[in-house]
């Protein structure tokens, strides 16, 4: 098989989110196509497999130039975790390298505002295997790296996911908390890997 370029998936992927409008039909060609690119050995850049001790890091490796979509590199060291929390958007998730454990929850409607979150059962995603980890009807869930090495996925969104307002739950109470992930720079002596909407300073990174 032959490796799969950035380039090539990035004009698939601008070709079907400027083709197709429903979400679900998008998600599931989008996953076919980070399939392959994964199985293909595609090997990302360096700059954006570096691991912070801090938290979890958001690379940017493409944003649409109207925002409707992007493609991260995120980057969690070895038991690293996020909040429970939303997306807002669409998006599929692929595993570079490492293990995730995700563990999802039924999207609260209006009515349930305040009340505790209703698991939906968890999943460890280890190396090569895609996901679509959101729509904008079932996008709720955590994500841990476990696992003796980082784990490093490469997601696409529906959106500017580093702009898009947010919500993080306390998964025993309901409540709820807006937040920005932003987008984060290479770790410094290595150049970025793109300059447009890069925010260094998120205010609450989440995947």
């Amino acid at each position: 098989m032959r490796t799969e370029t950035l380039d090539t998936f990035i004009t698939d992927v601008a070709s079907l989110v400027s083709g197709i409008d429903d979400e679900h039909e998008i998600t599931k060609q989008v996953a076919d196509r980070l399939s392959r690119l994964l199985a293909s050995g595609y090997r990302l850049p360096p700059e954006v497999t570096q691991p912070s001790n801090e938290r979890h890091l958001n690379y940017p490796l493409h944003i649409a130039p109207d925002d409707s979509w992007s493609l991260a590199c995120v980057v969690w060291n070895t038991g690293q975790r996020t909040p429970v929390h939303s997306h807002e958007i669409w998006g599929v998730a692929g595993i570079y390298s490492g293990v995730e454990r995700e563990v999802r929850y039924v999207k609260p409607a209006v009515s349930d505002a305040d009340k505790p979150l209703t698991p939906a059962g968890e999943q460890d995603w280890k190396r090569g295997q895609v996901a679509v980890c959101c729509t904008t009807d079932d996008d709720v869930h955590a994500v841990t790296a476990i696992g003796d090495e980082p784990t490093i996925g490469i997601h696409v969104y529906g959106g500017n996911i580093g702009t898009i307002s947010r919500r993080s739950y306390d998964p025993a109470t309901g409540a709820v908390q807006w937040f920005v992930s932003g987008w984060d720079s290479p770790p410094a002596g290595m150049p970025p890997v793109l300059d447009r909407n890069v925010r260094p300073d998120p205010v609450q990174p989440s995947r």
